[in-house]
C-alpha cells in the first residue's frame, strides 16, 4: 500500500538525494520501501503522516538547542534544530493529530505538552548527559509523554526505560537527539498499527518499525537527516515481520 500522495514510483534515496526539494512542499518522497517512506518537508504542511494509526516521534523540545564538538565522538559542534526555539512547532503538529489519538512525545521535563496522561522516563547510556548538567547531576533521563487513548491494558510495563546501548550514540548518527532503536522497539511493541514520525531525524523510529515488519510515514523537514535515515533503512534492517 503507497501512503496518500506518494508516487506509485518513487526516486531511489540516492536519485532524490541530489535535488534541490522544497521543505515547504507536502509530500516530496525523498525515500521508499515496502514498509517505509520518508518525507523531505515540512509536518506541518504534509498530511500523509496523518493517516497512520499512531504517533511516535521525537520533537524539538523548545529549549534552543546548540552542542560544542565532541572530540570522543568524532563529532562537530551542532548549530540547533530547526523549530526548537520554542514548542510552537511541536505543539502545532499535535493539534493536528488530535488530542484523543495515541501518542508517543520525547521531551523536555520542565516543557511538557499540553493532555499528557502518563510520564515515561528514558534512562540513557552511562556516558550520556554531561553537556547541559547542572551542578553534579547530569541530563541523562527524558520524558517520554503518552497522549491520547491507548485503550484499556493491564499495567504490567515499568516506565522507566532503558537501553542495550553503552555509548550514547546520537553523534555518531549524525544527529544529536538520535534515539537508540531497541528503544523505540519498546515503544512500538505496544501499539498496533502503522507508526507516524513527522520529525524523523536520522530514523530511529523508521528503523525499528521495519525491523518489525510495521510500515511507518516518516517526515523530515532537513535533507541531511533524510539522507541519513534513508542509508540506515537501505543498509541496516533485516525484516522480523510482525
Amino acid at each position: 500500500m503507497i501512503p496518500a500522495g506518494a508516487s506509485s514510483s518513487p526516486p531511489s534515496h540516492g536519485a532524490s538525494a541530489g535535488r534541490t526539494v522544497n521543505p515547504t512542499v507536502a509530500g516530496s518522497v525523498y525515500y521508499q520501501d515496502d514498509y517505509v517512506t520518508l518525507y523531505h518537508g515540512d509536518c506541518l504542511q504534509a498530511s500523509q503522516w496523518l493517516d497512520a494509526d499512531v504517533l511516535v516521534t521525537d520533537p524539538p523540545y523548545g529549549i534552543g538547542y546548540t552542542r560544542s564538538a565532541i572530540p570522543a565522538y568524532n563529532a562537530p559542534g551542532h548549530r540547533g534544530i530547526t523549530g526548537d526555539n520554542d514548542t510552537a512547532t511541536r505543539d502545532a503538529a499535535l493539534t493536528h493529530w488530535g488530542k484523543d489519538r495515541a501518542a508517543f512525545i520525547f521531551g523536555a521535563f520542565l516543557l511538557p505538552p499540553a493532555n499528557a496522561k502518563q510520564v515515561l522516563v528514558y534512562q540513557k547510556p552511562p556516558d550520556a548527559g554531561f553537556n547541559g548538567a547542572i551542578g553534579p547531576f547530569r541530563r541523562d533521563i527524558e520524558a517520554v509523554y503518552m497522549l491520547g487513548n491507548f485503550g484499556a491494558q493491564v499495567g504490567t510495563l515499568s516506565s522507566v526505560l532503558r537501553t542495550n546501548r553503552a555509548r550514547n550514540g546520537g553523534p555518531s548518527r549524525g544527529h544529536p537527539h538520535s534515539k537508540p532503536v531497541d528503544l523505540m522497539l519498546q515503544l512500538l511493541d505496544v501499539v498496533p498499527g502503522t507508526i507516524a514520525d513527522p520529525f524523523a531525524g536520522s530514523g530511529s523510529t523508521l528503523v525499528a518499525a521495519k525491523l518489525l515488519g510495521r510500515r511507518a510515514i516518516g517526515v523530515e523537514i532537513e535533507e541531511r537527516y533524510c539522507e541519513i535515515a534513508a542509508n540506515r533503512l537501505a543498509q541496516e534492517v533485516l525484516v522480523h515481520p510482525a
